[in-house]
Parts: C-alpha cells; sequence; structure tokens
C-alpha cells in the first residue's frame, strides 16, 4: 500500500472515509486539519498548499492529493477492491455515485453548508439576513432527508451492503442532530445510522476523533 495521510475535522464529513480507512485495515496517518474550536478554530499551518480550496476531507497516497469526498472514498476503494466499498456490481457501483453525488452537492453543500456557515452566502452583516438564510437551508435539509427516508430499503443504502454511501450517511446524520431536527423521526435512516455505528470501523475513527457514538 502506498503511504497513505487523511486530513480531517472531527464529527465532519471527513468522518466518512474515516470510517472507510479502518474497513480496509489501512495503516494511515490521521492529522487534524483545524486546531482549536469553535470560532477560535483555524488550519494548521500549511493545510493551504495541500488543499487551496480549504476543505476535507483531504487523502494523501503518497505524492498524490485527492480531495472531494466520493473521490476520496473511490480512492480508497482502490486500494482493496475485495471490500465493495464502492458497489459489488455496475448498477451498484452507479448507485453509489448517483448517492454520493446528491448527499455531497445537495443535502452537504446546499443544506449544511449554508445552515452552519450562513455569512459564506451574503455580504450583508446583520443576524436577520443570517437568519433567512438558515431558515432557507432547514428547509432543504428537511426535503432531503425525507428523500432520504423514502428511498431506503433497509439498512444498507445500495445493494443491501455496507458501501461508502452508508458512511457519509452516518455523518450527515450526525450533522442533523446539531441542527435541532428530530433524526429519531427517520426511522430508517436512524436504523442504517445505527447498523453503522456497530461496526469496529466506525467505533475505531469515532475514538480518534475524539467524538463519541450516538446510540
Amino acid at each position: 500500500m502506498p503511504q497513505i495521510k487523511l486530513f480531517y475535522i472531527p464529527d465532519a464529513c471527513s468522518l466518512a472515509p474515516h470510517i472507510l480507512l479502518h474497513e480496509i485495515g489501512a495503516d494511515y496517518e490521521p492529522i487534524r486539519a483545524k486546531l482549536g474550536g469553535g470560532f477560535d478554530a483555524h488550519f494548521r499551518e500549511g493545510f493551504t498548499d495541500i488543499n487551496p480550496k480549504m476543505r476535507v476531507p483531504v487523502l494523501s497516497l503518497d505524492d498524490q492529493v485527492i480531495t472531494e469526498l466520493p473521490a476520496v472514498a473511490t480512492a480508497i476503494s482502490s486500494l482493496a477492491p475485495e471490500a465493495h466499498l464502492m458497489g459489488k456490481t455496475t448498477l451498484d457501483t452507479i448507485r453509489v455515485y448517483e448517492w454520493m453525488n446528491y448527499l455531497s452537492g445537495t443535502l452537504h453543500a446546499t443544506g449544511f453548508g449554508l445552515f452552519f456557515r450562513p455569512h459564506r452566502w451574503t455580504k450583508l452583516t446583520d443576524e436577520v439576513s443570517f437568519a433567512g438564510i438558515k431558515e432557507r437551508a432547514l428547509e432543504k435539509i428537511l426535503e432531503c432527508f425525507g428523500f432520504i427516508e423514502e428511498r431506503l430499503e433497509g439498512v444498507h443504502a445500495v445493494g443491501g451492503a455496507f458501501t461508502a454511501v452508508d458512511t457519509f450517511l452516518y455523518a450527515l446524520y450526525r450533522s442533523g442532530m446539531y441542527t435541532g431536527v428530530d433524526m429519531l423521526a427517520y426511522t430508517k435512516y436512524t436504523a442504517l445510522v445505527k447498523e453503522v455505528e456497530r461496526r469496529p470501523a466506525a467505533l475505531a475513527a469515532l475514538k480518534i476523533e475524539q467524538i463519541d457514538p450516538k446510540f
């Protein structure tokens, strides 16, 4: 295997590939991308040079830097194809990318991105403007959660088996809990999350990030 490094922020979307690395038993170096907490949090020195987009996750494989969660998950899957992290069949793989792109481009970007950081989306600085953005973002988040609940048919999102999608859904469920949404109302989604959290790989990643299981 190549020399592997994962740059992450605790309890962020980077938790998904963090779990995947443990699923394949990778020997890797976890590196916390942001130091401090709350408004005092700041990216570690040199992170901008590694990823000018200033986002996580970032996966380093020897001299190759990979960004964007679907790409990072694909790279991890390529290290252990027998784990079928991106699906067992061609159709499964198509469905995995369908899910991953929806979750990253819609729920994560236009939902949580606006809700947690409304200041990024307006030049106005008043709280009324921020509140309006957060209100619209929450509507999008609820819309996405409803879609997820409707689409799920079991405790796995694709092909009746564990894939990278499950870990991304898990990370986003945790984000949902911080918005005040009653996540337990989404019974099928909650069942999937509980299934992920029972996996040793998930518990190992949570321990490294120093965050607690939700169930």
